[in-house]
């Protein structure tokens, strides 16, 4: 037999359980993968700022196309570097936009400098303030990424 003490204490215990679930739900924004040409860019760099915002940290614009071989080769140098993607998890939130023939965000993309080459980054601070504007060419070594150039990229923008 449940006593009334015991059906309240299991109330609470639920109630709370429920109460996490639905807050780490909210708090983990679901961001593109790859660049894709049917996503809102501009519901996703807010809803990045937000999560910015909320966990102390800045936001990386990954502007590009998956047309762009550097940028898979960035992806790729970030992936296999565990060091530079403890870093870059740990300082911001990183989003990509989409710049390809089917949708050139052109609208959205305006709001900044203008872009010469891709992959371009640019970093926002916790209120969506554009920062910096980074040619990610600047960030290359041979056929990758300069990882010393990169991280200093990375720590000279992190909040």
């Amino acid at each position: 037999m449940i006593t009334g003490s015991a059906l309240r204490f299991a109330l609470r215990v639920a109630t709370t359980i429920a109460v996490v679930v639905f807050a780490c739900a909210c708090a983990k924004q679901e961001f593109a993968q790859k660049f894709d040409p049917a996503r809102d860019a501009a519901s996703d760099v807010a809803n990045a700022v937000s999560l910015a915002k909320a966990q102390g940290k800045r936001v990386i614009v990954d502007v590009g196309g998956e047309w762009c071989s550097w940028c898979h080769i960035l992806d790729g140098f970030i992936a296999s570097n565990d060091d530079v993607r403890s870093l870059v998890d740990s300082r911001y939130v990183w989003v990509k936009v989409n710049y390809s023939k089917e949708n050139r965000n052109e609208a959205f993309l305006s709001r900044w400098p203008q872009v010469a080459g891709y992959p371009h980054l640019f970093v926002l601070d916790a209120d969506g303030k554009l920062l910096q504007s980074q040619d990610t060419g600047e960030l290359e070594a041979g056929k990758s990424y300069d990882k010393t150039k990169f991280v200093a990229f990375v720590q000279r923008w992190a909040s």
